[in-house]
């Protein structure tokens, strides 16, 4: 049967990718580039590879079952669930491998709500979660990392190390919140018992949560996928689903602002 949902209606590409159709026609050709056409065993798809990915986009942004939403691009829910097992992974950003002196990033940790108990568990939103810790570019505002998912109820120090965002970022300058303490990265300078902090304290820390506030910006963007809401599926899907969501911020903020990777 004939799917209502179609890459070739550029409407449907902006609505379920978040991208301007001439964005998602780079990042076709990216993941083409990067093989995502190879020949798979069975029978072929029987979806373009623009479809495809427009409804792993589309089950992302919108966070349909797959029942509901299969049916929308013609196919099954096993054809469909196929497809987001396949392409999800395909998706995922390249991060950064080394930075720039002078470079400034920022990090926070953020929770997803996970059906997938075995990868998560209750956090202080008192519902089963992973833990992401997600660091950004200061300047431009891309994520630049994304560690991989910890169990939610692990503080943000603790899962600074864990999920690998330490060991990628290395020594480059990183903003965090007061949670950071022992880290060694740039935090708010903390008010001493009984005292008031002295006056340049003061002002750091109100420039410096100025700053951090970007992190809150992406989080915010991202989660405008809500899939990142309520995520049903399991084992390392979210971290698909964190990864890929991270690269079609990057690529809308890339098309709409004119910034330029670096």
């Amino acid at each position: 049967m004939a799917g209502v949902i179609t890459a070739s209606e550029p409407h449907w590409i902006a609505l379920f990718s978040g991208l301007q159709p001439r964005d998602f026609r780079r990042l076709i050709a990216t993941l083409r580039r990067e093989g995502a056409e190879l020949t798979r065993r069975g029978r072929p798809w029987s979806l373009s590879l623009e479809d495809r990915v427009l409804l792993v986009t589309a089950y992302w942004r919108t966070n349909l079952t797959l029942r509901q939403l299969a049916p929308l691009f013609g196919m099954s829910k096993s054809a469909a669930d196929r497809i987001v097992d396949h392409v999800g992974p395909l998706l995922a950003f390249k991060q950064r491998q080394r930075f720039r002196a002078g470079t400034v990033l920022i990090v926070d940790g953020t929770l997803v709500p996970t059906r997938d108990h075995s990868v998560a568990e209750q956090s202080k939103n008192y519902r089963y979660s992973t833990s992401h810790q997600v660091v950004i570019d200061a300047d431009t505002r891309m994520v630049v990392v994304v560690g991989r998912p910890v169990p939610g109820n692990r503080n943000d120090r603790k899962a600074w190390a864990e999920s690998g965002a330490k060991a990628a970022v290395g020594k480059t300058t990183t903003i965090a919140d007061g949670g950071y303490g022992g880290t060694g990265l740039v935090i708010p300078h903390r008010r001493p018992a009984g005292g008031e902090l002295f006056g340049w304290k003061q002002e750091h820390n109100r420039s410096h949560k100025q700053v951090r506030a970007r992190v809150e910006h992406v989080f915010a963007r991202l989660k405008t996928w809500k899939i990142l809401r309520d995520c049903r599926l399991k084992g390392d899907g979210v971290h698909h689903a964190m990864l890929g969501i991270a690269r079609l911020h990057n690529l809308a903020l890339i098309g709409g602002a004119g910034f330029v990777s670096r």
